[in-house]
């Protein structure tokens, strides 16, 4: 018996949540035999500012990986409230910190460098929007300014300090391009 495939499976979602979001990216292919095959997904961009800012071409590729390393940064080297592990021997409640890994001090030293290079200003600026998520309208509210030009002040800053994430990072180079 032979079986014979007449097309690819279509794996779009069809039924799209009310309050969605999306934007078409397209990502390497994990089930591809050659490295260089794409595929079109969807992501989500309702709760990620940077993803937005990225689907409408207003951030380009290296502001982009330069955002995403800094919310990298932040989640590895941020220890917040942590679950109970069931596993570990119970001592009167008391809980003994875990030691800092390797990685988590890289992360530190790494958003150190970040907060000097971008300010006070700049760090409050970049963590309001990328860890906190907020739009510039709130960041204004924040700051007891709410106007216009105040939000394309701060968005405008904003790119600023992507660029300048993306040369900390090394996702762009200092060198101005040079046009033929």
């Amino acid at each position: 018996m032979s079986y014979k495939l007449t097309g690819l499976h279509d794996r779009r979602l069809r039924d799209l949540p009310f309050n969605a979001e999306l934007a078409e990216v397209e990502v390497d292919n994990p089930l591809a035999l050659d490295l260089d095959e794409k595929i079109v997904a969807m992501r989500s961009i309702r709760n990620d500012p940077l993803g937005r800012l990225h689907s409408h071409h207003q951030i380009d590729e290296a502001q982009y990986r330069g955002g995403r390393a800094y919310q990298s940064d932040w989640e590895r080297a941020e220890r917040g409230p942590q679950a109970m592990d069931p596993t570990r021997e119970y001592v009167d409640g008391a809980r003994s910190r875990e030691p800092i890994t390797e990685s988590q001090r890289q992360a530190v030293l790494r958003l150190n460098r970040v907060e000097r290079e971008l300010g006070t200003d700049g760090a409050a600026l970049v963590h309001d929007v990328l860890v906190l998520g907020l739009t510039m309208d709130q960041i204004g509210e924040r700051r007891a300014v709410r106007t216009q030009r105040w939000n394309d002040y701060f968005a405008r800053r904003f790119r600023e300090c992507l660029d300048r994430l993306a040369l900390v990072y090394g996702f762009a180079t200092d060198a101005p391009a040079r046009r033929r």
